[in-house]
């Protein structure tokens, strides 16, 4: 092949390629006809899908993407981004904040056995303990309640928002998230 003809192809190619990567692009975008005049249900649903791919393969943010489907009554959607995520390779933090959702979610049962792989897992998130602590006194156990206060304190006893989420659990206020 001549020189000219190889480098037409390859610009051709390339011409290509660059469509199929703006065509991608183009699928991560929320347009108004993604939710104008649309029922609730039907808006989110395609927000929803928009919002996975822009998630990519981000830990935290597909959490974000599966709480928002779980505490918005797509549970089983939820679920199963939560399962993906903690039957591969995670991080400790990614079982705090599936927990988080479901104790956002009232489901103490399936929060509480997360939360302790947390702590268990964990021996430096002062404000995560205290949280998870607040937690605990809400639901009336405040002896584990206390018992993680007593860890957060010692690793961090300047730290505001550990203060906070002890100060407010102890009136009925449940942590900033």
């Amino acid at each position: 092949m001549s020189k000219y003809i190889v480098t037409a192809m390859t610009a051709a190619l390339l011409a290509i390629s660059a469509g199929t990567v703006q065509a991608a692009k183009k699928e991560d975008r929320v347009a108004v006809a993604t939710y104008h005049g649309k029922s609730k249900q039907d808006a989110a649903r395609e927000l929803l899908t928009i919002a996975r791919e822009q998630a990519g393969k981000g830990s935290w943010e597909q959490i974000a993407v599966g709480r928002v489907y779980y505490l918005g009554g797509f549970k089983a959607e939820g679920q199963a981004i939560f399962d993906a995520i903690l039957a591969g390779k995670h991080e400790d933090s990614d079982v705090y904040r599936i927990a988080r959702v479901y104790s956002e979610a009232g489901e103490w049962a399936k929060a509480g056995p997360l939360f302790q792989r947390y702590i268990q897992a964990t021996d430096d998130d002062a404000t995560g303990l205290a949280e998870v602590g607040a937690l605990y006194l809400l639901t009336g156990d405040r002896d584990t309640a206390e018992k993680l206060f007593d860890r957060s304190v010692e690793i961090e006893p300047e730290d505001l928002w550990s203060t906070l989420h002890m100060a407010g659990a102890y009136l009925n206020v449940k942590p900033q998230e």
